[in-house]
């Protein structure tokens, strides 16, 4: 957004205040339409929780040997889409990337959404939800002590390590933003974004410590992302299971989750674009960007699918090249195609500058990333169960998933959706700061362009003769 010496510069970021603010004031139908579908979701999927809790695992299929699957699936992509939101405004903020603003806030509120999210599958997965304290180490007089070595436990201090760094980052953010909200609200909503806040006055030493704490905080948090999503690849790959078992997991799981943070990222800034009136900050130059990472992390993707396959077949092994045989043309071999050409083939569409800034292109490849991510995770978590090392015990006929599990799917994707809508409403959806910082250096490079360019005329104009 630029001034061109319009309007005076205090009016310019009033503008840009008043434009961020005016979502939180809107309630208008799709606001409301969205809040009561995403409700339902909810709705639809705690009753399908309440049939587990009330018949057992057993309404949800799971026998010998599919002990993992939609479950596990949902919570390896939640964690992926949270993953990647704070890694994506970390790294970029670290960068100093010009596109960062139009999306940070967004992707940061995406994080700790779909984290709360994954959180709830290992406790859904547990059937017996109300013993998951047995998953903390904690003194007790039965003396009983949790195996550090499961997959459960790990998952626990991934997440709980994961939602405090990404909290602290995403509050850290909202500081300055909140306590503008605070200094135009009433009563109570007053004081909640007061101690939000926590006295924020925009002084010099106030935002000096306040910049060398973002920016420690985002250094902290871009490894950490990678580090605890590479745990969460660790719970498939110590395990002796045909197609987990591999180094590769780490990388591919990361590569994986950047992806589909971004294709979660398009498909979130779209509709809010398109709603909120923000066309002139989350601007299609900034849409274009997206959509070139996204490319990028495509063909990483691609690249780990090649990777992988070829180490198959170059080890000879009989046991991993039935297992990813039974993926190829198999029992899995709809969901594998398919997570092949969401993942894989889709983002080539980005490489036509055409197809990235095209809204209803980029919203679609974004919605098709979604889904091949999603297809993705359970090919791994159900394809390899399916066969493992003793033929007696393969799945007969792969594995349906069952309505249960269906609801359950629908209920997360609807508490994801009206935790977001809420977010929307009581937030401001982009950094105010932030914004106005990008429009004093644009404006600070546009008049370095002219100084230099008058410059440059002033000693091209001819020297007046002495005498």
């Amino acid at each position: 957004m630029t001034t061109n010496g319009a309007a005076p510069q205090g009016d310019v970021y009033k503008q840009v205040t008043e434009d961020v603010l005016r979502p939180m004031a809107l309630r208008g139908p799709w606001w409301y339409g969205g809040l009561a579908l995403t409700a339902t979701m909810v709705l639809i999927g705690a009753y399908s929780e309440f049939l587990q809790l009330h018949y057992g695992m057993g309404k949800a299929g799971l026998m010998h040997p599919m002990m993992w699957a939609v479950y596990i699936t949902n919570f390896v992509w939640w964690i992926g889409i949270a993953h990647s939101g704070t890694l994506i405004s970390a790294f970029l903020y670290l960068f100093r990337a010009p596109f960062r603003a139009a999306f940070s806030r967004a992707a940061e509120a995406m994080t700790l959404i779909a984290i709360t999210t994954a959180g709830m599958f290992p406790l859904i997965h547990l059937g017996r939800a109300w013993r998951a304290y047995w998953l903390l180490p904690y003194p007790n007089e039965r003396l009983l002590w949790v195996n550090f070595r499961s997959p459960l436990v790990l998952d626990v201090f991934a997440v709980t390590t994961y939602f405090i760094v990404s909290t602290l980052f995403f509050w850290l953010g909202l500081v300055p933003d909140v306590a503008v909200v605070r200094d135009r609200a009433r009563g109570w909503a007053r004081t909640a974004y007061g101690l939000a806040a926590v006295g924020w006055e925009g002084r010099d030493k106030q935002w000096k410590h306040y910049l060398m704490a973002y920016a420690i905080l985002a250094g902290l948090a871009a490894p950490l992302v990678v580090s605890v999503h590479s745990v969460v690849s660790w719970d498939f790959a110590s395990a002796l299971v045909p197609g987990w078992h591999s180094t590769i997991s780490a990388p591919f799981f990361v590569a994986g989750a950047i992806l589909s943070g971004l294709a979660m990222v398009l498909t979130l800034l779209i509709p809010m674009r398109a709603t909120m009136g923000l066309k002139q900050y989350v601007t299609i130059d900034r849409m274009d960007q997206v959509a070139k990472l996204t490319l990028v992390m495509g063909l990483v993707v691609s690249y780990s699918y090649f990777s992988e396959y070829f180490v198959t077949w170059y080890s000879k092994d009989g046991v991993e090249i039935t297992n990813l045989m039974n993926k190829v043309n198999g029992t899995f071999a709809w969901e594998f195609w398919l997570m092949t050409v969401c993942n894989c083939i889709a983002p080539l569409a980005f490489f036509f500058r055409a197809a990235r800034r095209n809204i209803p292109t980029l919203f679609i490849v974004s919605i098709l990333i979604n889904i091949g991510m999603w297809m993705e995770r359970f090919v791994i978590v159900a394809g390899s169960l399916s066969h493992d090392y003793v033929p007696y015990s393969w799945a007969p006929s792969g594995y349906h998933i069952k309505p249960v599990e269906v609801g359950i799917c629908i209920g997360s994707v609807g508490w994801f959706g009206f935790l977001f809508l809420l977010f929307c409403r009581f937030l401001p959806v982009l950094p105010i700061a932030e914004l106005k910082r990008d429009i004093l250096l644009e404006e600070r490079e546009e008049h370095a362009v002219e100084a230099s360019a008058a410059l440059r005329e002033g000693h091209a104009q001819p020297q007046p003769e002495v005498g």
